[in-house]
């Protein structure tokens, strides 16, 4: 092998591991590294037409994951076993709405189509250009949100309604008069823009995940269970996708997860439908006495907390993260939010398409692929990868707690993940990208679900290969507030 070649294939090893690497100094902390032929990964990006590496990112987060759940079934059984990612399954995850099928009554399978109420969210949710020659996105998902942008607008729900009301708007004012009637938006920044910013400075100076010790507690053992996370107890505090895929991880490696919502709360039905695989649902306002009273029980014997409330809404009802560590000593809490944990922008809500435009991610996409315009990415990848970031954070807290006790807060957030793609490079040649995994590949991992309240389902199955203890949902898909507030047994 001459000397060109070798250097050119070692850029290339490093360059599709540098996310792991990172991922393994933030666990590197409390564990030695994984041993050599402990992790497999296979295949490379462009699968989406996009510049970023979707895929290899997306497989590096599954593996760290998958060396994390490692960590814990050492800790339960004394033995270790292999991980293994295909980098076109784990980017099949983050457009997973493509890969649900539902049967007709002739027995074939069709994918879902996508509801009419997303399709017009979409169409609103798009960078559009301001007054002083700038790019600027409004967020319309949830009705109340949208209701708080057209009447800071004065216009209405059309794309050539918000757009000629953006149009008179310096970028800068708008985002600040967005932020300040509590509805979500962002001005489109360049990479570099975003860096200098004072937000963007704030995380750029903290790990992808954060993991702290803030209080003291015991440590725990494990109860007796064939998965890494047996018997771990999981309140899912959460909606629309970047939380409630923190809670899917989980489950996957074996948890129990209690979603918790109410009827009254707003939903996306079809992220719902492919974020609870494994789940028990159940309704629960804990804006009321009652509800307030049962939901602290609940944390009182939980193992873990996924918060995906705007931030401070929780806090506000007795349920901020010192409150919940209060009420549970050893307690893991994890946040997942849009702008992190601090910073200027840190009381802030926002959605994957808003991480996208501030922190340069739609800068990028449109000089690539939309001719100068500012574009979105072809999926929400900032959602799917700080959930699986935020399951890691939680799983490496776990191991702490058994070897040492306490109690810990992690925090992940959709602009640390934009960051995070950002710091992998990019790719050529994606115009030709298929797009997602093929067929064949598809079989190796798909699942039926039959009798679910969505019907008979064709799913994408857990990707990540454990040699051992292999991912899985343990139950069917649930209908929302379809089970009790209360624990199953360990």
């Amino acid at each position: 092998m001459n000397k060109a070649f070798t250097a050119y294939f070692q850029d290339l090893i490093m360059q599709m591991t540098a996310a792991f690497t990172e991922l393994m100094a933030i666990r590197g902390l409390t564990a030695p590294a994984p041993a050599p032929g402990e992790v497999t990964l296979q295949g490379q990006d462009p699968i989406f037409e996009t510049p970023y590496r979707v895929g290899e990112t997306m497989a590096q987060i599954f593996a760290a994951c998958g060396v994390a759940a490692n960590d814990l079934w050492a800790i339960r059984s004394g033995r270790r076993q292999s991980v293994g990612i295909s980098v076109s399954a784990a980017a099949a995850t983050v457009k997973s709405s493509g890969c649900t099928f539902r049967r007709a009554d002739d027995g074939t399978y069709a994918v879902i189509p996508g509801s009419d109420a997303m399709k017009h969210m979409v169409s609103l949710t798009q960078p559009w250009p301001t007054a002083d020659g700038q790019w600027f996105l409004p967020h319309t998902n949830l009705p109340h949100l949208e209701r708080r942008v057209l009447d800071l607008l004065k216009c209405d729900s059309t794309p050539a309604s918000i757009s000629a009301a953006i149009r008179t708007w310096n970028a800068l004012e708008l985002e600040e008069a967005i932020a300040n009637v509590q509805a979500c938006g962002g001005m489109v920044r360049t990479a570099e823009d975003w860096l200098a910013h004072p937000q963007g400075a704030y995380l750029a100076e903290r790990p992808v995940v954060e993991m702290d010790r803030t209080g003291d507690s015991v440590p725990e053992r494990f109860s007796p269970g064939a998965m890494p996370l047996s018997g771990v107890r999981v309140l899912d505090l959460t909606r629309i996708l970047a939380g409630p895929t923190c809670g899917l991880s989980l489950t996957e490696f074996g948890a129990d997860d209690l979603m918790v919502t109410a009827p009254h709360l707003p939903q996306v039905p079809e992220f719902v439908r492919d974020t609870s695989h494994g789940k028990r649902s159940c309704f629960l306002d804990f804006t009321t006495h009652n509800g307030a009273a049962r939901l602290a029980e609940l944390v009182s014997e939980a193992d873990i907390v996924i918060d995906g409330y705007r931030p401070g809404r929780l806090g506000a009802h007795g349920f901020g993260w010192d409150d919940l560590m209060r009420i549970r000593p050893g307690l893991i809490h994890v946040s997942v939010n849009c702008f992190g944990s601090g910073g200027p922008f840190g009381d802030r809500a926002g959605w994957d398409q808003v991480a996208q435009a501030v922190t340069g991610m739609c800068h990028t996409q449109g000089l690539a692929t939309g001719g100068g315009q500012p574009q979105l990415t072809p999926v929400y990848m900032c959602d799917y990868a700080a959930g699986r970031l935020g399951s890691f954070g939680a799983m490496l807290a776990l191991a702490r707690r058994a070897r040492e006790g306490g109690s810990y807060r992690v925090q992940v957030s959709l602009c640390q993940s934009a960051m995070f793609f950002q710091r992998q490079g990019v790719v050529t040649a994606y115009d030709t990208a298929p797009g997602g995994m093929s067929d064949t590949e598809f079989r190796q991992y798909r699942i039926d679900e039959h009798g679910t309240c969505y019907g008979d389902l064709r799913c994408l199955g857990p990707v990540l290969h454990m040699s051992e203890t292999p991912c899985r949902w343990p139950r069917v898909t649930p209908r929302l507030g379809s089970d009790a507030p209360v624990w199953l047994p360990r």
